[in-house]
């Protein structure tokens, strides 16, 4: 039994995260954790935009904040998110790494320490290599990989780089994704 999902993206995966979020029902039983790329010196409208189109509430955390099921976590412009063993949330504003703050890799590294092989892993479409070797930790870690179909990709340089890396365990299309979700006890 699964008890988190975190989501990778960047270019392009706008799009496809709000059709997730406006996907899952109201109840849905696992936190969500999104690592999204975006304009760093933007600090609002980003939250806002995602919570219109989702049933769960989305929310930019806090320092420290415990993480709850039925919650979708969107890293802060600017910051790091790091998941914590204790299954809270860390901020933090360390160097960019690939380029990136908010960096995929660090978020899904973490979220497979605290989670292991309880973890879901999703790539989205990204200009970037970042998240290709978080995923490829949290394979390692025992959960598991899903990178959205490169072929639906706006554009497909995180999720090719993603595959070249890991041995997924699904290449999914964004409904293929919703689907896999909402089948989820």
């Amino acid at each position: 039994m699964y008890k988190a999902v975190v989501i990778g993206g960047s270019a392009g995966s706008f799009q496809v995260i709000t059709k997730i979020l406006n996907s899952l029902p109201i109840n849905f039983p696992l936190p969500v954790l999104l690592s999204l790329h975006r304009l760093k010196h933007v600090r609002s409208g980003f939250v806002e935009a995602l919570s219109i189109k989702s049933s769960i509430p989305i929310v930019e955390p806090y320092d420290k904040e415990n993480i709850k099921p039925g919650k979708g976590y969107l890293a802060p412009a600017n910051y790091h998110m790091y998941i914590e063993l204790n299954k809270r949330i860390a901020l933090s504003t360390e160097e960019p790494v690939n380029h990136s703050r908010p960096s995929i890799d660090l978020t899904f590294e973490t979220a497979a320490q605290a989670y292991r092989d309880k973890l879901i892993g999703i790539i989205l479409s990204g200009a970037n290599r970042d998240g290709a070797n978080g995923l490829k930790k949290l394979k390692q870690a025992g959960g598991l990989a899903i990178v959205q179909d490169p072929n639906e990709c706006q554009v497909k340089t995180m999720t090719e780089a993603s595959l070249n890396l890991t041995s997924v365990d699904h290449i999914f299309t964004t409904e293929q994704i919703i689907k896999f979700l909402l089948n989820l006890k």
